[in-house]
């Protein structure tokens, strides 16, 4: 869950390919500063598993789009979202009735960050 996750994968794109990646600590990051903090570090995506309602609309309202709902493996999250693929079936977290909440947004330029606990 994003509320509570202790490390981030950080990840620049461009022109639909990763320029950069980098691993973060959230670690001591306070829930209520954490939408602050991605906007602070760039970050314009945020894909991650579970994330509560309160904190989704804060990361929304200061312009980071979400893709909640997901789950796998980084690395392969990562190509599915450059390659237009993230909103397979393979890729929704179980449980979650077949429906994703969707991404709103198009830009695949920037950085996005999804939780890093191995597999997401």
């Amino acid at each position: 869950m994003f509320d509570v996750a202790k490390r981030l994968m950080v990840a620049e794109v461009a022109d639909g390919g990763q320029v950069q990646r980098e691993e973060v600590s959230l670690d001591g990051t306070h829930f209520a500063l954490r939408a602050r903090w991605l906007v602070d570090h760039g970050v314009n995506v945020l894909i991650c598993g579970a994330i509560s309602g309160p904190l989704e609309q804060m990361v929304r309202s200061v312009g980071v789009n979400v893709i909640p709902q997901t789950c796998g493996a980084v690395e392969e999250i990562l190509q599915a979202f450059l390659s237009g693929r993230l909103t397979e079936q393979a890729f929704l977290l179980p449980g979650c009735c077949g429906q994703r909440r969707r991404f709103r947004g198009g830009r695949r330029r920037g950085q996005f960050g999804t939780n890093r606990q191995g597999d997401t």
